[in-house]
């Protein structure tokens, strides 16, 4: 047993083996390997690989990675002498790094509200919350996350009582949409107004509290500030001090603003794809995916959060008031499925040939509990109240017009795009168009 014991000592300390001394189970073999590989340090523990896990270059296998049958990947990091296993699809996934532009929707609109030198939102700005929330919900459905469910029996119910599925759980990288995207998988299904309302809090069951995402405003401002766009300062109130974010690269906002601008004040009533997301597609190579839809949401979105102003101050006061109407005239026609049921489009709007259209064809429809009826005899608009007005101006060539922005819709809609997507966008609109009257 000494003599045992002693060989053993000797073949760890000097790293050979006496033939007679040596366990002849693989059992304590391995136990040894793996005893020298965690007390050796990292650059010695490459020398004492076996040969048959090295490459035909001679590299150990633990430096440059293995793959398991499930297809994660091993690899070992130096620096702390340990293996790190990940799976590639999740942190490699090109075609989706490429196809989303660098800002969320979300941050969009943030960015819109903030003031650039102060670095805070309005004081008595109380519709923005509300409205990031259903831009976290428009966001997952451009990243093909969520989609109004493929049921039938979904047409007897009004458009923002809609149920939504998630229709691949895949997580995205942004922390507010993976947050949402987790809570959506983990809970029941529900309509889209059911999640807006419970993502702001808006709701009197205790039991569904939790369902708030809380501090949105915050997180986004902070997200921006990680990728370069806002810095942090802190600014004195009189009565308290609180963290600022003033602008910090102005070149990306004057681009957001070129987005909402050439919907509203351009001399062209013609759409082009080409006009969006420019800086986005010089930088990656390849176009934004869905950059008209992407462009209209931000406008719609804008409007309903009343942060539309900040892009319109070097106007006119009749510019401005004209491009207010456009914006109003644009989030009428495309909060409701099919979009733009007054276009002119051959299928009765965008997503016609997949969705129920109620009532007459051309005459944006809601549901109540008296039937189908016209939009404008129902729903108050935001900047309107109760008060419905006639078009006192002349439209003339200032701006994208809606046919035009419809048949962009729909090249997108059959090119890149999803009918249930789309619908779930429309909810979403449809839901930011009638916030005045929840709110």
């Amino acid at each position: 047993m000494a003599s045992t014991q002693g060989g053993l000592q000797r073949r760890r300390g000097a790293g050979a083996a006496n033939s007679s001394a040596e366990p002849s189970t693989s059992a304590a073999r391995i136990d040894d390997d793996d005893f020298a590989s965690r007390t050796a340090s990292p650059a010695n523990a490459g020398a004492s690989t076996p040969t048959s896990l090295r490459n035909p270059a001679g590299i150990a296998a633990s430096a440059y990675g293995s793959r398991t049958a499930t297809g994660s990947v091993t690899t070992y990091d130096e620096s702390t002498g340990h293996r790190v296993a990940y799976d590639p699809r999740d942190l490699n996934d090109e075609k989706e790094i490429v196809e989303n532009p660098r800002l969320t929707l979300m941050e969009e609109i943030l960015l819109l509200g903030l003031k650039d030198r102060q670095g805070y939102l309005s004081f008595w700005n109380d519709n923005i919350s509300y409205t990031l929330r259903g831009c976290i919900l428009i966001e997952l459905a451009l990243r093909r996350r969520i989609a109004i469910t493929k049921d039938p029996m979904r047409k007897r119910f009004g458009l923002t009582e809609r149920v939504i599925d998630v229709i691949d759980g895949k997580m995205t990288g942004e922390v507010l949409l993976d947050e949402a995207l987790k809570m959506m998988k983990a809970s029941d299904r529900m309509s889209v107004g059911q999640w807006v309302d419970l993502m702001s809090g808006e709701t009197w069951n205790v039991m569904k509290i939790g369902y708030q995402l809380k501090q949105v405003r915050e997180r986004l401002a902070k997200g921006l500030v990680d990728k370069g766009i806002l810095r942090t300062e802190k600014r004195n109130f009189l009565l308290f001090d609180m963290a600022t974010h003033p602008l910090n690269d102005s070149s990306v906002k004057d681009a957001v603003l070129r987005r909402v601008l050439a919907l509203l004040t351009s001399a062209s009533p013609t759409v082009h794809a080409n006009t969006f997301y420019k800086e986005d597609s010089w930088s990656s190579g390849r176009p934004v995916a869905l950059r008209v839809t992407r462009a209209l949401c931000l406008l719609c979105c804008s409007f309903s959060a009343n942060v539309l102003e900040n892009a319109l101050n070097h106007l006119s006061y009749e510019a401005r008031e004209s491009a207010f109407q456009k914006a109003d005239d644009i989030l009428e026609e495309f909060a409701n499925w099919p979009m733009a049921p007054s276009s002119g489009l051959a299928s009765g709007g965008v997503g016609g040939g997949s969705g129920a259209v109620f009532g007459t064809p051309g005459v944006p429809t809601s549901i109540s509990s008296n039937g189908p009826k016209g939009k404008a005899n129902g729903v108050a608009r935001i900047g309107e109240g109760s008060m419905i007005k006639e078009r006192s101006y002349d439209e003339g060539n200032v701006g994208a017009s809606v046919p035009e922005l419809a048949k962009a819709l729909q090249k997108e809609l059959e090119q890149e795009g999803d009918a249930f997507m789309f619908e779930c966008i429309a909810a979403v609109l449809s839901v930011l168009s009638r916030m005045d009257s929840l709110l």
